[in-house]
């Protein structure tokens, strides 16, 4: 059992995509925030079923786990109320990197394919997580990142300017020790420092048509590393990575999704 489930959404939040990969139409869409225990047992039913619809290896009793340790879920629904997309995460204080810090870990995400390229999920993500971050101890901000999917680790640089692992430039030995340090405080052994993956005993994986890569994609730099750093991807293999959350690592779009 692990202690978070991966996280890989069947979306990505950029809007850069290709036209095999975008929907012919998109309903209009909304992101709002709700503490985890605030959830009621008919909204976490339909979270339950709308992961289970895109992943294999889905059980309710892991999937209940890992949202009772959640501090908030980020729901993405349309005009008529339904879900479309969720993303669940757990902010938490640390001294593990030797000085206080506040750490966002992302848990199960999934956006229905009709719903590709919003930006209402991202939106109301980052702004939940900052607002989170005012009720936490003074300290640095980071966000701790397990993808399994091309287009999760397409988050990163929709929202930071500077992330690591990333295919410009190698990791700074101090952002290294960081990273090596919060994931031997979360993931124990299933840590492969070596390869920079997390690995668990039940992976949840894709469905086989979401595992695709698109026509085109694979010219993405970010992409085509994502590919290189984590070819266990089939497999649920999770690679992690680690950016702060701070302002001025920022991109413009992440500030403009704050307003």
């Amino acid at each position: 059992m692990s202690d978070f489930s991966p996280m890989a959404t069947a979306g990505d939040a950029t809007g850069d995509r290709s036209a095999v990969d975008a929907p012919a139409a998109r309903p209009a869409l909304s992101g709002r925030s709700v503490p985890r225990d605030q959830l009621t047992g008919e909204l976490s039913d339909r979270m339950f079923a709308l992961l289970a619809s895109s992943f294999s290896g889905v059980d309710r009793d892991t999937f209940q786990r890992d949202l009772a340790e959640k501090s908030c879920a980020v729901l993405l629904e349309d005009a008529a109320g339904v879900l479309r997309g969720f993303s669940t995460f757990l902010m938490y204080g640390t001294r593990a990197g030797g000085r206080q810090l506040t750490v966002v870990c992302s848990g199960d995400t999934i956006v229905e394919p009709a719903a590709w390229g919003s930006q209402a999920l991202p939106r109301a993500w980052i702004r939940a997580v900052h607002e989170m971050w005012r009720g936490h101890p003074p300290g640095d901000l980071y966000w701790l990142l397990l993808t399994s999917g091309f287009r999760t680790y397409r988050f990163l640089p929709v929202f930071c300017r500077r992330f690591y692992p990333h295919h410009g430039s190698p990791t700074p030995p101090a952002h290294q020790m960081l990273l090596d340090a919060l994931c031997r405080e979360r993931f124990g052994p299933l840590y492969d420092r070596a390869t920079g993956l997390v690995r668990f005993s039940r992976p949840q994986v894709l469905q086989e048509e979401l595992l695709h890569v698109p026509a085109g994609r694979q010219s993405d730099p970010h992409v085509r590393f994502f590919l290189e750093r984590n070819a266990g991807y089939l497999a649920g293999d999770e690679l992690v990575s680690l950016a702060s959350l701070a302002d001025d690592n920022l991109t413009g779009a992440a500030r403009r999704m704050m307003r």
